[in-house]
């Protein structure tokens, strides 16, 4: 009899092993979740003020990804304008501080100067990312919000890779921002209670990850823009979910991922000329960025998210919170509460930004960790 119930389950691992993309139902539902947030977002949104009232930040230091547009110029924005220290984590420096000048001179009169300041960071590149990792870090300063705003969706474009071999979706919106948070982490717990958000999306729910194909290249699953996108920001929630329950409480660290909803942003720019037409004609269904800004200022600045996260951990749910565009958390998607490809995706991409799979055990007992990306490849 044990051998005929170890058959079974054999059997059943290797039928598990054949799973190549989501079923027709989940593929329906998952939809179904997307066009309802972009036809009803307004609505169920609309208990929310904008902007939406931040409680007292004057003691937070912010990190705030891809924030010279869009979604992320709201969130530093509104920070500074409530006295966080807001540091803005971009590409381009030189527009960075052209914002910063012209909010400190909107600012003026109004109260003390806005505490913001600029940091380079290319997350096509994870020398970059090790770099600004490794130059924060050495300050010894706490960090109390890192939100991991920057993201691609590049829609109609031929697949592209990145100088580190990755698919370009795959490594702007997960590997990249996954290998900040992880090297962040002693700054982090510098800085506990602290908070990791990460700007997802509801398209993760039409997403699928192969652990074994995480680049899209082996032809089993043709490459779109919307294939690339959404893996993507699914393989974000499954790693975010573990990185979840392996923080132990006493870190003091939440993580969680957000969806803004349906935004008018610089994505939009990645889109067909047609597609931005239709963006321009339905503004009552798409947010602007101020709206889309709310869910991810909330993940930040509400005191009972904390509570909410370790409610989920004590639960023992697979999933890390997921606050949708109305600021209600709810679950992510069926998949993603997948716990054995979680797991692969948490190894993958441990692999794929080159640290070793237990940096987050050692960095949380106040070890060092080497990157095999960062200044000392050069």
């Amino acid at each position: 009899m044990a051998t005929t119930w170890s058959d079974m389950k054999e059997e059943m691992m290797k039928k598990k092993k054949k799973k190549e993309g989501l079923g027709w139902i989940e593929w329906v539902r998952g939809w179904f979740y997307v066009v309802y947030e972009m036809l009803f977002q307004r609505m169920t949104a609309r208990h929310l003020q904008n902007p939406m009232p931040l409680p007292p930040v004057n003691d937070l230091t912010c990190i705030v990804t891809g924030s010279t547009s869009g979604i992320g110029r709201e969130i530093a924005r509104q920070l500074a304008e409530s006295g966080a220290h807001v540091v803005m984590a971009v590409r381009n420096t030189k527009a960075a501080n052209e914002l910063i000048q012209k909010w400190q001179n909107e600012w003026s009169g109004m109260g003390l100067p806005l505490n913001i300041e600029v940091m380079e960071l290319d997350l096509l590149s994870l020398d970059s990312v090790v770099r600004f990792s490794e130059v924060w870090n050495a300050q010894l300063g706490p960090l109390h919000v890192l939100i991991n705003n920057a993201g691609i969706f590049s829609i109609g474009e031929p697949q592209k890779f990145s100088k580190d071999g990755y698919e370009e979706h795959l490594q702007v919106n997960h590997l990249a921002p996954a290998l900040l948070s992880v090297l962040l982490l002693p700054s982090l717990i510098r800085g506990s209670p602290s908070r990791i958000v990460n700007v997802n999306s509801v398209m993760h729910y039409v997403g699928f990850v192969d652990t074994d194909d995480m680049n899209v290249v082996s032809g089993k699953r043709k490459y779109t823009s919307l294939v690339g996108y959404s893996s993507s920001k699914l393989a974000q929630v499954m790693f975010s979910s573990v990185l979840h329950k392996r923080l132990p409480a006493e870190a003091g660290i939440c993580v969680t991922c957000v969806s803004p909803g349906v935004v008018q942003t610089n994505v939009a720019r990645d889109l067909p000329r047609i597609v931005q037409a239709g963006y321009r004609l339905i503004p009552y269904f798409i947010f602007s960025a101020q709206e889309g800004s709310r869910s991810a200022l909330f993940a930040a600045t509400d005191p009972h998210v904390p509570q909410y996260c370790q409610l989920l951990k004590s639960d023992d749910l697979p999933v890390c919170a997921f606050i949708p565009q109305d600021c209600n958390p709810t679950n992510p998607s069926e998949e993603a509460h997948n716990f054995e490809t979680s797991h692969k995706v948490w190894e993958k991409t441990f692999e794929m930004i080159g640290l070793p799979s237990d940096a987050v055990e050692r960095l949380i007992e106040g070890e060092e960790v080497a990157c095999r990306y960062g200044s000392h490849r050069e």
